[in-house]
């Protein structure tokens, strides 16, 4: 009993573990944001050609191994935000407490509105390995 027990132990820290270096291939390509841009533009926010009728802004977070593709993300405040998780590499979440945001294997878009200023952390929900608990970034609603 001992020994089963030490087995189920050790294959659920392996898996979860390893997480992070599995594929997801039920993702469609990008097509956008060609990678990691090193700052606030480029993709971060988008007004056009993903904005709804009544003007919501859409962020798109594309999570690789332990990290968004940016630091940071800006939406206006008072307008409705719609927030997709890709997950380009490994298996990831994304959650923003304040706005009861939280993406992940089963949903991976959410719209809020950005009622209240300030600055929000965007974290992965989903244990994914050795960098999980650095894998952060910072909604910002101006």
């Amino acid at each position: 009993m001992k020994k089963l027990i030490v087995l189920v132990f050790a294959i659920t820290l392996v898996f979860a573990l390893s997480a992070c270096g599995q594929k997801e291939t039920a993702q469609p390509p990008a097509t956008n944001n060609g990678g990691t841009t090193g700052g606030t533009t480029g993709g971060t926010t988008s007004g056009t050609g993903g904005a709804a009728a009544g003007g919501a802004q859409n962020i798109k977070l594309t999570a690789t191994n332990w990290q968004f593709d940016q630091p940071e993300y800006r939406v206006k405040q008072g307008q409705d935000v719609t927030v997709t998780l890709e997950n380009k590499e490994g298996l990831h979440g994304a959650q923003i407490k304040d706005f009861n945001v939280n993406l992940n294997g089963q949903t991976l878009s959410k719209t809020f509105k950005a009622d209240k200023a300030g600055t929000y952390d965007i974290i992965c929900s989903v244990p994914c390995g050795q960098g999980h608990l650095n894998m952060k970034s910072k909604l910002i609603v101006e």
